[in-house]
């Protein structure tokens, strides 16, 4: 299987996620629901994971959340999480065949995720909150980073599309490549910023934006 592709999941792709691992029944939600990509699937997977690894509790708050199969997965991996505020600017109409298809196979997620539709920087957090985003493009990033300092939350972040003209690279591009500059700089602002930070990788095969940033107050 192309973990990669960009390819929606439909009900003709169940037969690939027959078994009975919270994993194969997410992704059988997500088929019946049939509008997201292969790929955004396993990312949000390999991302909830780690996360989860890490941070435990908390509301969840999914920043560029696309269809908010992240928050959906951070719910189901930590049921001590009591909710989750999943935020774009533009949230899919399919958004809501997700939700219900989701909702139906645990009924305990109904009312626990609530969709907002505005702008990153309006959105207050706190040091109860988990930030999470996914491929939140360039800047983005950067904002989401900015929202959870300023209110003291845990972050982590999966960043992609890097602004090489006007992301700070720290210095560094005479070493790393750009991208990886960007990120670099981000986690050590991050520690200039009282933050204590963990770096990871999801599997490549996915996607070759992989780098996986994790932040906690320290």
């Amino acid at each position: 299987m192309d973990r990669s592709s960009r390819n929606r999941l439909n009900e003709r792709h169940l037969s690939g996620f027959s078994g009975d691992t919270l994993f194969d029944r997410i992704a059988r939600s997500v088929c019946k629901a049939g509008c997201l990509p292969r790929k955004e699937l396993f990312e949000a997977w390999e991302v909830a994971r780690r996360v989860r690894r890490r941070f435990r509790g908390g509301r969840v708050v999914d920043l560029a959340c696309g269809h908010g199969l992240l928050a959906y997965t951070l719910l189901l991996l930590d049921n001590s999480s009591p909710e989750a505020l999943a935020v774009d600017l533009h949230v899919p109409e399919s958004a809501r065949a997700l939700a219900t298809a989701l909702e139906e196979a645990w009924p305990r997620l109904r009312g626990r995720v609530r969709f907002e539709q505005g702008k990153i920087e309006q959105i207050a957090l706190g040091p109860d909150d988990l930030a999470v985003s996914v491929h939140a493009c360039g800047g983005l990033t950067d904002l989401v980073l900015d929202r959870a300092v300023a209110g003291g939350a845990r972050v982590a972040v999966l960043p992609c599309c890097h602004n090489l003209d006007d992301g700070d690279m720290g210095g560094l591009q005479g070493w790393l490549d750009g991208p990886l500059a960007v990120d670099a700089t981000r986690a050590a602002r991050l520690r200039a910023q009282g933050y204590k930070v963990y770096t990871q990788t999801i599997p490549l095969d996915i996607t070759p934006k992989n780098r996986l940033l994790l932040a906690e107050p320290a």
